[in-house]
């Protein structure tokens, strides 16, 4: 038996004792009998199967394999991990700077970050990556090609890339740095007097940059009214989240109270800080991709009749993760807790704890829930998820819309207009003119763009049946006619859906020029959501008549 056999086998031992030791003495004498079991069977897999073992990876299976028992917010983090598991807690990471994905035998550049290196070094959307340090990157996937990107900042790093709509090399070397994704990637004002802020994930400083977006939105401007957006924030750091709702509500407010099993991980969090701003009418809008630290923030603003929620029903995320250090560079991120918003409320969605854990609120009636109230007597319910206020359901994207940007044909098409086009106007006046629209159509074409539409798909199940059934002679003429007119109908579809097509033509060429904020800057305009917070904050009848529970 290795040294190394000796060291993962004792890494797992150590890493099951240390998360267990104190937590239930009625099953000390289970778990070292079963802890003996694991460490006598990966010994007989080294001293007598047929062929070498990797103890290394059945280790990391096997505990993978053990937490999937649990929640899937619990989770092992071998060394090999550690990289991406910083970039998902901290947000940082040593690399370039880029975004990436697959396509054909290569990975390309989806989009460089402003100001980073692969953005300064002059790397582009649309650039193939050829090689990396003279390996070559054929058929390698995103993760490796990823992993090869990252390491140690200061590092250098040659990419070998054609760009787009190049057929020639090019070497690029770039020097790594801690890529640090930015908190807020965006924030201004929606009029003369609404207020923005964009919230992207809940990181180490991510509440002093909220004070500061907010101190700098009311020094320049007379602001009546704030839009806070959580749209799409996973959540992150629950310090982030109740420092957040401190800058609008008072010293020493309770905004989260976290329960566990045992005595250190029941903490009531409170706001500790004078608040900079307590009157100023918030709207506060969430989607269902909004969990964690953004429903505490939401939650709590509408538990305390602070702000208006407007959107979708949130995620339902209720629980909270504490991260352990194990040996060998390894971690644990573990569930603790469950987290508890000032009004009673647990907006935990599904219950991992339970046997049957399939989330059964979704359609249960309110009178069947759990009643709470806010501080000023509006009833709240535990529907797994805060329930905002004003609900406004997200539109869905058409079938081809969703194809035409699957398939990269918008990406592409902004790859070909950037070849063309040096600049162009501030993302807050940028549009699609009919012209562009027009060589969209005819470049959608000219690379033979297609789809499968659910009729087409029915329409063939119908035709087998006809087949299988005996009636294809009797329904054949039937048949091919609705082919014609579907082929038909379907060269209209682009034309059908030619308002969300220019959005997603405008994004995208817009990230060109003006990357991410550009981005976020111009998908404001002709927001639904947007529209109706400014609604809601310039009407003060209609934002107070919310939170006062009549409206």
């Amino acid at each position: 038996m290795t040294a190394r056999f000796h060291k993962i086998l004792l890494t797992f031992i150590v890493s099951i004792t240390f998360i267990t030791i104190g937590l239930s003495q009625n099953n000390n004498f289970e778990l070292s009998k079963n802890l003996e079991i694991y460490a006598d069977i990966l010994r007989q897999l080294n001293l007598n199967y047929a062929d070498d073992i990797n103890p290394g990876e059945l280790n990391t299976a096997a505990i993978d394999a053990l937490l999937k028992k649990l929640d899937p917010y619990t989770i092992y983090v071998p060394e090999s991990r550690r990289e991406d598991f910083e970039l998902m807690t901290k947000g940082e990471y040593g690399g370039i700077g880029s975004m990436i994905q697959k396509q054909g035998d290569y990975v390309i550049i989806s989009e460089p970050y402003e100001g980073f290196p692969a953005q300064k070094t002059g790397l582009r959307a649309g650039d193939k990556i050829v090689a990396i340090n003279g390996e070559t990157a054929f058929k390698k996937s995103s993760n490796d090609i990823s992993t090869k990107l990252k390491g140690t900042p200061g590092t250098e790093i040659t990419i070998s890339v054609m760009h787009y709509g190049d057929t020639t090399v090019e070497d690029f070397v770039v020097v790594r740095q801690k890529i640090k994704i930015p908190n807020i990637p965006y924030y201004g004002m929606l009029n003369n007097s609404i207020g923005y802020i964009n919230l992207l994930q809940f990181n180490p400083q991510s509440a002093n940059e909220v004070k500061k977006a907010f101190s700098k939105l009311s020094s320049e401007n007379t602001l009546e009214g704030l839009v806070l957006d959580l749209r799409g924030n996973g959540g992150g750091l629950l310090n982030e989240a109740v420092d957040i709702v401190n800058i609008f509500v008072p010293k020493n407010r309770t905004i989260v109270t976290t329960k566990g099993k045992i005595k250190s991980n029941t903490t009531v969090h409170r706001t500790k800080n004078n608040a900079i701003n307590t009157k100023i009418p918030l709207v506060i809008l969430v989607n269902g991709n909004s969990a964690s630290a953004s429903e505490i923030v939401a939650g709590a603003l509408q538990d305390m009749d602070r702000g208006v929620v407007i959107g979708e029903k949130t995620f339902g995320k209720g629980l909270v993760q504490n991260i352990l250090e194990l040996p060998y560079n390894s971690k644990m991120k573990l569930t603790v807790a469950k987290y508890y918003i000032p009004s009673g409320r647990c907006i935990q969605a599904i219950d991992y704890f339970e046997e049957d854990n399939t989330d059964s609120i979704v359609n249960t009636a309110d009178s069947l829930l759990n009643v709470f109230k806010t501080v000023g007597g509006r009833k709240v319910y535990d529907k797994g998820g805060i329930e905002p206020d004003i609900i406004l359901e997200a539109e869905p994207f058409s079938q081809i819309s969703g194809d035409l940007y699957a398939q990269n044909y918008i990406f592409n098409f902004a790859n070909e207009f950037a070849l063309e086009n040096d600049s162009i106007s501030s993302p807050d006046t940028f549009l699609i003119s009919d012209e562009v629209f027009e060589d969209f159509k005819n470049y959608a074409k000219s690379q033979g763009f297609d789809y499968r539409t659910e009729t087409e798909i029915m329409l063939d199940r119908l035709t087998q049946s006809a087949d299988r059934e005996d009636y294809r002679d009797a329904l054949n003429n039937t048949l091919d006619t609705l082919t014609i007119i579907l082929s038909e109908e379907k060269k209209k579809d682009i034309d059908k859906n030619k308002k969300e097509i220019e959005e997603m033509l405008k994004l995208e060429i817009i990230t060109r020029y003006y990357y991410q904020s550009g981005r976020l800057q111009s998908s404001l305009i002709n927001d639904p959501e947007i529209e109706e917070a400014i609604r809601v904050l310039t009407d003060k009848g209609i934002y107070s008549s919310i939170l006062s529970g009549i409206y």
